[in-house]
């Protein structure tokens, strides 16, 4: 049965799954949502049977119904092969008593090369479909591991460019790095005077704006995204979901039916939306925990039914979380609110107006399955330390998040249940915060000088998403104000 996709704030547009690929964003500003969620078409148990890539089609067929099984085949192998270190792809370790899924094993070595290893496939293999002509420009805000796994993804590759905008003084000298020393003839990079919020803020301002399409449209230009909000890319994150269930099964860990916690740290709230969106396919997940940073606007809403973004905005060892304004919550508040666009645009006219908005008594019920914490610096720091110290194992500072926030909802529920931690970052993509965590003594260390000791310290070898960058060169170096985006935009496809 086909799945047609409709916007959070006009439900009477459905378009097919490859054209909500390609276009990114509704043309409301709002979110691309599936008209259902399809439930599992194979048990539990004879997925568990399955590898990544047989896992990744069960579960991406359902949702990406226009699709051949030969391109969706193609794309997943063209996706999930030797870029990633490991033939598990995201292997489930256990460490201090909890289950660790490990999403940085790919060229970027940072969760968001699960999903943007598959995405310009997915992307050209919807161009043809649709007989797009135009070239597909790539617009994407990033609060640091986004923007070089989707510059990894689509440089090179014909028919589109990509346009990567991050908040200057808000990621890690790593990420960085990763980022303005990106070959390809196809690909921009930009530093901005703002933090991610407004790099986010700007990217949607630009692809609301009707002049600018027409101007590309006779330019031979189009837009998409690769940010989370692509439905894209939230598709391929389910899949990890349903993946760590059947390996628990597969190692005898639970029998079928047994329920698991699940603990994501989040920000853009992407990656624990689609792990809502694997329990309403059947898997047995019980609570879903978002653990948030200093930057705690989730954990409040979760606790108050109140969404308010009118905060001081912190910047912390945990960039990638350092967000005020969680655009995929949009999908859940839809939800919630009954599939209804004319609710769900009420609220988001407050959130754009007043900075927050509350949601009502009969919605707060339906958020029953999420158990929203936070983890403030010196905890974060504490957790990286503690983990490292009792089980020998190294947590990047994100994953730190979750784990205290776990401990924090052991604590107070007594759940006992198995729990899978989604480790969303390599430590070495954080080494000066990680190791400064784990000692004092290496604060005075260099960055590459901090990865060595690192590797030596955790007896891991430093990936190569590090080796590489370095002695390469800065090929990026543009910097704007963040009113100045559209005119970078401009700028790099010759329509200034």
């Amino acid at each position: 049965m086909e799945v047609l996709y409709s916007s959070t704030r006009d439900g009477s547009m459905q378009v097919k799954a490859s054209e909500a690929i390609l276009k990114g964003l509704p043309d409301d500003g709002g979110l691309f949502v599936p008209d259902r969620i399809p439930a599992l078409g194979k048990s539990l148990t004879e997925l568990s049977g399955m590898g990544y890539r047989e896992v990744a089609y069960e579960v991406m067929r359902l949702y990406l119904t226009d699709f051949t099984e030969e391109e969706l085949k193609n794309c997943i192998a063209n996706a999930y092969d030797s870029k990633f270190d490991t033939k598990e792809i995201a292997p489930l370790v256990h460490a201090d008593g909890v289950h660790f899924l490990e999403l940085f094993h790919g060229a970027t070595i940072a969760f968001k090369d699960m999903a943007l290893s598959i995405l310009p496939h997915l992307m050209t293999a919807a161009a043809r479909k649709n007989n797009v002509k135009k070239e597909i420009v790539i617009l994407t805000a990033t609060s640091g591991d986004t923007g070089k796994a989707a510059l990894a993804g689509f440089a090179g590759v014909k028919g589109t460019k990509i346009i990567v905008f991050y908040p200057k003084d808000g990621v890690s000298p790593v990420q960085e790095r990763q980022m303005v020393t990106q070959k390809g003839e196809n690909t921009y990079v930009v530093g901005i005077h703002g933090n991610f919020d407004d790099a986010q803020t700007g990217v949607k301002n630009i692809f609301a704006d009707k002049g600018l399409e027409k101007r590309m449209d006779g330019q031979g230009y189009q837009f998409s995204s690769a940010n989370s909000i692509n439905i894209g890319r939230l598709v391929p994150q389910i899949v990890y979901y349903v993946y760590a269930y059947t390996r628990l099964l597969r190692e005898g860990k639970i029998a079928e039916g047994d329920k698991i916690n699940v603990v994501v740290p989040t920000g853009n709230f992407g990656n624990i939306l689609a792990a809502f969106y694997a329990k309403n396919m059947g898997v047995p997940i019980h609570r879903l925990i978002c653990a948030s940073n200093e930057n705690k606007v989730l954990y409040d809403f979760f606790r108050t039914g109140i969404y308010d973004k009118n905060r001081e905005f912190v910047l912390t060892s945990s960039p990638s979380m350092d967000i005020l304004i969680s655009s995929n919550l949009e999908r859940l508040v839809y939800r919630i609110a009954g599939n209804d666009p004319e609710k769900n645009v009420c609220f988001m006219k407050a959130l754009a107006g007043e900075g927050r908005y509350e949601i009502t008594e009969s919605m707060k019920g339906q958020l029953e399955d999420f158990y929203g914490g936070y983890a403030s610096e010196k905890e974060t720091a504490d957790t990286i330390r503690s983990v490292w110290k009792e089980a020998g194992y190294v947590l990047d500072t994100h994953t730190a998040v979750a784990d205290c926030v776990y401990r924090k909802y052991l604590e107070e529920t007594k759940d006992g249940l198995p729990a899978v931690i989604v480790s969303t970052a390599s430590p070495f993509k954080f080494a000066r915060s990680v190791m400064a965590a784990i000692d004092e003594k290496y604060d005075a260390m260099t960055d590459f000088e901090l990865v060595d000791e690192l590797s030596g310290l955790a007896k891991i070898t430093v990936p190569s998403a590090v080796e590489e960058i370095r002695e390469a060169r800065v090929i990026h170096d543009n910097i704007c104000e963040k009113d100045e985006m559209q005119k970078m935009v401009e700028k790099f496809l010759g329509l200034a």
